[in-house]
C-alpha cells in the first residue's frame, strides 16, 4: 500500500502542470503553488515579448493525450500556446490544485528529524509555513532572469534611452524609429531583432559574442523535425557509457558519420549564406548540438540582406552618450538596448547548504535522471530536463517522478546507485562531450531517444517501441506513442 503524501508543486508553467497531473492521477493531495496571477510560465502572456513561437513544430510541443488544435500552425504562436496550457488545466482540472498570486520564498527540512519539506509561502502579502511529505520544484531554467548592467548605464537612461532585458521587450512600439541594439544570439535575440525591424525601427544592430549553428524551419525544403529528431540521428552522437557493441559500430561508421554531418554543415551554409556574414561557427555541429543550438527566427537574413539588421560580433563595453562602445572599441549609436543574455539558473528557494549539495562548483547539477539527487530527500525537479521536445520532457519525469517518491519504479535506484551514476555523467559532460555542459548539464538533447528509454525502463514500462522498425529509427519523438507507453507501466494508486 502506497501512502498518499502531501506534494507541494512550485511552478504553473508547463513542468508544473505536468507534475500536477502525475502526482494528482496518483491519489495525492496536490497544491500548486503560482507566483504570477495565470498559468503558462514563460507562455503567460505579460512575459512574453511580441511574435514569440515555438522552437519546436507542435507535434514536438504537446501533452501526450492532447494534440494541439489542427488549425494550429506549425510552429505556434505564443498566445496559442498560453491557450493550449490552459486548455490542458482544464481538462484535467488543475485549477482547484493551484494557488495562484502565490510566492513560495524558502524552503527547509521539517523539524524534529520529521521527513519533508516546511515551505514559507507570501500569499497575498501574508507570510506563512506549511509542510509537505514531499516538494516538486517545476520552475524550470526560465524563472529569474539574468540582469547585467554597463559602465555608463546609468547616464544612458538619465539621457532618454532605455535598456531592457529581453523579458521586458511587450511593446513593438518602442521600437518605432528608435536605434535598437540587441545583446545576444539567441533565438529571443533574433526574434526581437526580427520584430524591431519589421515594426519601424530606424536601425536594428545584433550584437553577439560567438558563431553557432542555427537551423532553419526547414532545411533543403524539409522540415527539420524528420531530418534532426530520429534515433538514427540520435545514436550518431556521442552518448554516454557506450556499450562494447556501439564502441565498435561507432568505429565502423565514423566516416559515414562525419560525411553525413559535413554535408549538413554545408546545406545549412548555402542556403543561410553563413560565409557571407562571417557566421560560419568554428566547432563541427555534432560537437556542439545541445538545448542552445538556436533555430533562425523568419525573417532574421532577410534583415540582414536588405540592412535593416546589422550583425555584429562582440560584446558590449560601456555606454557613451547615445550610443554602445563594444569591447573591440567600435561604437554603435543606440535609443534602446535590449539584453537577450537569458536566464539564471539555480534553485534560490534552497537553503545554500542543500544547494551545494546540488550544483558542483563549476556549475553542473548533480542529478540523476536530471530530476534527484540523493542528498536531497522527498524533493524532485521537473523540467530540468531541457530538450527540444519541452512539453513531452516534463510529463515523462514527472511520471517518473511520482513512481520514484512512492518507491514504486521497478527499477528503483539504490543511494549508492544513484551517486554512481551522477559521477559517470558529470565525467561524461567534462570529458567527452563539453556541449553537454550547458545548463549547468540539465540538457537531454539531442540525445531525446535515450532519455525517454532509460525513464520507461525504470518504470517497468512493457511498450517502449513502435511496432514499425522503420518508424522508431526514423520518426520524430511520437507524444501519443509514449502516451501509450506509460499506460503499460504498472499501475497503482495511492490512499
Amino acid at each position: 500500500m502506497v501512502k498518499r503524501k502531501t506534494v507541494a508543486v512550485i511552478g504553473g508553467g508547463v513542468s508544473g502542470l505536468a507534475a500536477a497531473k502525475a502526482f494528482d492521477a496518483q491519489g495525492h493531495r496536490v497544491t500548486g503553488f503560482e507566483r504570477s496571477h495565470d498559468f503558462g510560465g514563460v507562455w503567460e502572456l505579460s512575459r512574453s515579448y511580441p511574435g514569440v513561437q515555438t522552437q519546436s513544430p507542435k507535434d514536438l510541443y504537446r501533452f501526450t493525450d492532447l494534440p494541439m488544435p489542427a488549425d494550429y500552425p506549425e510552429w505556434p504562436k505564443g498566445p496559442q500556446v498560453h491557450a493550449y496550457l490552459h486548455s490542458y488545466a482544464d481538462r484535467h482540472k488543475l485549477g482547484r490544485l493551484f494557488r495562484l498570486n502565490t510566492d513560495v520564498r524558502a524552503m527547509e527540512r521539517r523539524p524534529d528529524g520529521q521527513p519533508g519539506w516546511r515551505l514559507t509561502i507570501d500569499e497575498a502579502g501574508q507570510t506563512r509555513t506549511e509542510d509537505f511529505d514531499f516538494v516538486a520544484i517545476c520552475t524550470g531554467q526560465f524563472s529569474d532572469k539574468n540582469t547585467i548592467s554597463h559602465p555608463g548605464q546609468d547616464e544612458f537612461i538619465a539621457r532618454g534611452g532605455r535598456v531592457m532585458h529581453s523579458s521586458e521587450y511587450t511593446d513593438p512600439s518602442l521600437a518605432r524609429g528608435k536605434r535598437v541594439v540587441v545583446l545576444g544570439g539567441s533565438k529571443s535575440a533574433t526574434d526581437i531583432a526580427v520584430n524591431a525591424a519589421q515594426n519601424g525601427a530606424k536601425q536594428v544592430t545584433l550584437v553577439y559574442r560567438e558563431n553557432v549553428w542555427r537551423l532553419p524551419y526547414f532545411i533543403g525544403g524539409i522540415n527539420f523535425k524528420r531530418l534532426l529528431y530520429m534515433r538514427a540521428q540520435e545514436v550518431q552522437f556521442n552518448g554516454w557509457a557506450p556499450s562494447p557493441l556501439a564502441r565498435v559500430l561507432s568505429a565502423v561508421t565514423k566516416p559515414l558519420v562525419w560525411a553525413n554531418f559535413r554535408g549538413l554543415e554545408t546545406l545549412l551554409k548555402l542556403q543561410l549564406g553563413l560565409k557571407k556574414w562571417d557566421m560560419v561557427p568554428d566547432q563541427p555541429i555534432e560537437k556542439t548540438a545541445s538545448c542552445s543550438l538556436p533555430i533562425v527566427t523568419p525573417g532574421l537574413f532577410e534583415g540582414f540582406r536588405d540592412g535593416s539588421i546589422v550583425p555584429v560580433r562582440g560584446s558590449f563595453d560601456h555606454y557613451d552618450g547615445d550610443g554602445i562602445v563594444l569591447t573591440d572599441g567600435q561604437r554603435v549609436g543606440c535609443d534602446v538596448s535590449v539584453l537577450a543574455v537569458g536566464w539564471k539558473l539555480g534553485v534560490p528557494i534552497l537553503p545554500e547548504a542543500y544547494r551545494q549539495k546540488l550544483i558542483e562548483p563549476d556549475g553542473q547539477y548533480k542529478t540523476y535522471r536530471l530530476s534527484v539527487n540523493p542528498d536531497l530527500p522527498d524533493m524532485g525537479f521537473v523540467g530540468f530536463n531541457s530538450s527540444f521536445c519541452t512539453v513531452l520532457s516534463a510529463e515523462m519525469i514527472a511520471n517518473w517522478l511520482v513512481r520514484y517518491a512512492d518507491g514504486q519504479l521497478a527499477r528503483q535506484p539504490t543511494e549508492a546507485g544513484m551517486r554512481s551514476n551522477i559521477q559517470m555523467m558529470l565525467d561524461w559532460r567534462r570529458n567527452d562531450r563539453p556541449a553537454a555542459q550547458v545548463y549547468g548539464g540539465l540538457c537531454s538533447a539531442p540525445f531525446h531517444f535515450r532519455h525517454f528509454d532509460e525513464l520507461l525502463a525504470d518504470m517497468g514500462a512493457r511498450r517502449t517501441r513502435h511496432a514499425n522498425p522503420l518508424a522508431e529509427q526514423f520518426s520524430y519523438p511520437d507524444a501519443a506513442h509514449y502516451g501509450r507507453c506509460l499506460a503499460s507501466t504498472p499501475q497503482y494508486r495511492a490512499a
